[in-house]
């Protein structure tokens, strides 16, 4: 009688002591029990984790090795700890050269249901790189409403004419129609792409029109979103409650390439709750033509930045909010937030609201909670060791302790008593 192959979900489980989250290691099951061979699955974890990108000792002689990251670091800073170099570039299984960017954008991809990923140095660069491997010298057909000046002073128009696209508006400020992209596409034959942007920072009311992706990509025109904040999955499966209202309307990435988005990009440092980069998700071609493109040698981060950003995606992948701290504190409730308050034992107990920021869900607030002091501390707060920033509102100081990390409540509370 034929053995009936294990259960995906029980087979995973006995690969915990590889270090996975349980999420790869369902993914490192389900390939084994495919390739008809479940007794594999321990070997493939441990080559996924060795593809990971991981400390190395350098015994080659080289000092600024270029696979090993060139020059070394201490982890984390640390003093009195071995310095040591990266395998950033480098495929620790063959000892040949490897592909920089495959650990955390690889990891993110699969995240968003992407076939693939590519990671550059900010969000605006991600735009610039996707446009010019995109359309490079070819028309591009963006709403009218939609070309926004981003942060410091950059301006969506101009970061199409850096990537050589020729820039093709429809529409009007407030309203935007299937059939003004139809009548651009007409106009332009040889137009590259549609570029749909998401005006993060800024939010339109009244009366208003727009398209969404799902009838762009109708149109038979590869479309490029850049949906600006970086929010992974409309659905928040890494959060117990689910989406919270504040999110309502945001992009995200794994919906944006279900509708038909050819390529995806967003920031790392904003909703993703990761370092500061620039993410480019999407199907393999397209992916691979940014990858190939002259520009992403120039825009690419280093070791320190994509270690970080793989540390943020397997967080993710093991629903830790420990390691997300910007999911941690939006998720954290009123009533948690208004019983630290209590126990730092100084000012008023009061509500406020907290907002997302960094130009992400412009307008959206989060119920909030901390403490009040009468009259302008600001300045006190800030010589306070390590300084503290506050909001100053109606003559009142106010402390919103949804911001702050549980564990430097005593340091707070300690300032509170020293004013």
């Amino acid at each position: 009688m034929q053995q009936q192959p294990p259960q995906v979900d029980r087979l995973a489980r006995t690969l915990s002591g590889s270090g996975l989250p349980h999420a790869l290691c369902v993914d490192v099951a389900r390939q084994a029990i495919a390739a008809g061979d479940p007794d594999s699955a321990p070997a493939r974890a441990a080559e996924l984790s060795s593809s990971l990108l991981g400390p190395v000792i350098n015994a080659t002689g080289v000092l600024l090795h270029t696979n090993l990251g060139r020059a070394p670091r201490r982890p984390g800073g640390e003093a009195g700890g071995p310095a040591r170099y990266s395998s950033v570039e480098i495929d620790v299984r063959t000892g040949r050269r490897g592909d920089r960017g495959r650990h955390a954008a690889s990891l993110l991809a699969r995240l968003a249901g992407a076939e693939a990923g590519l990671v550059v140095n900010n969000g605006a660069a991600a735009l610039l790189l996707a446009l010019a491997a995109t359309a490079s010298s070819k028309p591009v057909v963006v709403s009218r409403g939609e070309l926004v000046e981003i942060g410091g002073g950059f301006r969506i128009p101009e970061v199409l004419a850096s990537s050589g696209a020729e820039l093709v508006e429809v529409g009007t400020t407030n309203r935007t129609h299937l059939r003004d992209y139809q009548a651009a596409l007409k106009s332009h034959p040889g137009a590259a792409a549609i570029l749909k942007v998401h005006p993060s920072n800024y939010r339109l009311s009244g009366f208003t029109a727009s398209v969404p992706v799902a009838d762009l990509a109708h149109l038979g025109t590869p479309v490029v979103a850049d949906i600006g904040s970086g929010l992974l999955d409309a659905g928040t499966p890494w959060l117990e409650t689910g989406p919270p209202p504040w999110l309502a309307g945001e992009p995200a990435a794994r919906q944006t390439l279900r509708d038909g988005a050819s390529l995806v990009s967003f920031s790392g440092d904003k909703l993703l709750g990761g370092p500061q980069a620039g993410i480019v998700l999407g199907g393999s071609d397209a992916v691979s033509r940014c990858a190939r493109h002259p520009l992403a040698r120039a825009l690419r981060p280093g070791a320190l930045v994509l270690a970080e950003l793989q540390r943020t995606a397997m967080a993710y992948l093991a629903r830790d909010l420990d390691e997300l701290p910007f999911w941690r504190m939006a998720s954290i409730s009123v009533d948690e937030l208004r019983a630290r308050a209590r126990a730092l034992g100084a000012g008023e107990v009061t509500s406020c609201e907290s907002v997302p920021g960094g130009g992400s869900a412009p307008g959206a607030t989060i119920p909030s909670a901390g403490i009040a002091l009468e009259g302008d501390h600001s300045d006190a707060l800030r010589r306070c060791d390590p300084p503290i920033f506050a909001r100053v509102v109606d003559g009142r100081t106010v402390l919103d302790l949804r911001t702050v990390d549980p564990r430097d409540d005593p340091v707070v509370a300690k300032a509170l008593v020293g004013i």
